[in-house]
Parts: structure tokens; sequence; C-alpha cells
């Protein structure tokens, strides 16, 4: 049994509510925080929606969603994950956002309780020196969709504990990731491996080099990808696309990291992928 059995979660979008149905689903008492009620509503609906599939495939009995979701109290108050052991936040990517949240979270929860960050670039230090615990603090990044994907990307920054580290690390696997450290540099591995790639297929979308299908095609039946570069952009969202390559960008100083032109023209025009029906995908013609 894991030391934390009490999660908070900040942020109730598809990340956020990911990684409140997976800690409900492994037994622990979990509250699920935005701004605003109706958000929190539409993050429990998409959990529901989500354990409904799991009963359809067989994976899940009849009777557990309502377990789970049982396990899960909608907030939309800091003030109320006072008691928690451990609150990821899972806002958006900005960095401004981030450290005005933790400075909040560091004068709420309980002193000793952990808190860790979902994000997918920004430096784990800096968000740590919003608060006056940054020994507690710690990256713990999921990858999307969280209730399918097993690896947990696990942050340190300069400060960070070996305690705490290894309370996040035994947590994961509780949870049925797989938890593996790397260090506190822009975008980690994933995502300064990732996004490159991404923003390369962009820009050969731009060029013309080839349509979206053909990319995401050639790249599924030539690199045996799940999915292609620019369908998974969409899942992403284009927005937080954007913004890991910013940071990677302002990170490094190094131009091979610069946002495709047709990416942020796609963001400036509010075309942000599934989330908004429309990225380089039409979602309300394209399957999901």
């Amino acid at each position: 049994m894991s030391e934390t059995t009490k999660v908070g979660v900040v942020g109730a979008g598809q990340m956020g509510g990911g990684i409140a149905q997976v800690a409900a689903q492994s037994g622990l008492s979990v509250i699920l925080l935005d701004v605003e009620e109706q958000l929190v509503q539409r993050g429990l609906a998409g959990i529901e929606r989500n354990l409904k599939r799991l009963v359809e495939k067989g994976k899940l009995a009849e009777n557990e969603p309502a377990v789970v979701l049982s396990r899960i109290r909608p907030a939309t108050r800091t003030a109320d994950l006072a008691d928690r052991d451990l609150v990821v936040e899972a806002v958006v990517e900005r960095v401004e956002v981030k450290t005005a949240l933790f400075a909040e979270l560091d004068r709420v929860v309980r002193p000793g309780a952990i808190l860790a960050t979902n994000t997918s670039s920004i430096s784990i230090t800096r968000i740590a020196a919003a608060t006056e615990r940054p020994e507690r603090v710690i990256g713990m990044h999921f990858m999307n969709p969280v209730p399918l994907m097993q690896l947990v990307e696990i942050i340190r920054g300069m400060a960070t504990s070996d305690e705490t580290a290894r309370e996040v690390t035994e947590l994961s696997r509780f949870l049925g990731k797989t938890p593996i450290e790397c260090r506190d540099f822009p975008g980690f591995v994933s995502n300064r491996v990732l996004m490159p790639m991404i923003n390369e297929a962009i820009c050969c979308l731009h060029e013309g080099v080839g349509s979206a299908e053909a990319i995401d095609s050639i790249m599924k039946l030539g690199m045996n990808h799940p999915m292609g570069p620019l369908a998974l952009a969409d899942l992403i969202g284009l927005d937080t696309c954007l913004a890991i390559l910013e940071v990677l960008q302002d990170g490094f100083g190094d131009p091979k990291y610069r946002p495709c032109p047709l990416l942020r023209k796609y963001v400036e025009a509010g075309w942000l992928g599934r989330k908004s029906g429309r990225g380089f995908y039409d979602y309300a013609k394209k399957p999901n």
C-alpha cells in the first residue's frame, strides 16, 4: 500500500481528469479541483465516460464505475486541499500560472505534504522556488491519455529530497505506472525529443511536402508509430505544443526549437486540436 492515501488534483482537464481517475481506481481518496464548478463537472463526466468504456471492454465490472467515482470529490477552493498527502498540478503550461498556484498551495496544504507538477517542460526548480518547501516539490509528468500510458517521468528540482523522490516513485508504481527519473532540463526527455519531431512534421505540412494524412501515414507505416505526429499534436493540444516549444527555445537558445509559423497561426485561430474540434484534422468530420 502506498504511503499516500489522500490525493489532490488541480486542473480537471484531460490530464487532470486522467490522473484523478487512475488514483481513484487504485483506491485512493481524490479531490479534483478547478476554478469553476462547471469545469470540475465536465472533468467528472469525462472520467465517467472512460470508466464506462472500460466496462464495455470487459476491463471493469458493472458496479466499479460508481465505486471509483465515489472516491472523487469535486472542489473549487484550494483550501479544500489542506489535508492532502500529495497534490498534483495539471493546469495550463505557463510558468507564471504554475508558480502562482504553487505559492498558493504552499500556503494552504499541510506542511510535509508533497506538491507535484505534471508540467511537460517547465523547470521544477523554478516552480519549487515559489514555495517554502522546495524539498517536497517534484515533477510527476504523466503521459496522455493517463489511464492507458505506462510512463511517469520523475523529475527532481535542485532541492527535491531523496525521500520525496522515493515516495513519488513508489506511488507511481502503486498506480500501475512505470516511473523513470530524469534531470531537470527544459522538456526533460520526453518532450525534448518529441516536440522537435512534431514541429518538423508541421514544417513539412507548411512547406507542402505532404498532406497531413500523408505525413502521419508515412510516420506510422515507416517508423511503426501508433499515431502520426500531427494527430498526436491534435491530441496533446496545439497550444500546449507551442508552449513547450517556446520553453525549449527559451531554455536552450537554439533556433532548432523555433516553433513553425503554421503552428502559431493555428493557435491564433483557436484551432487547438481535438479539444476545440479542429486542428490539423477536422474533428466534426473525423471520427475519434
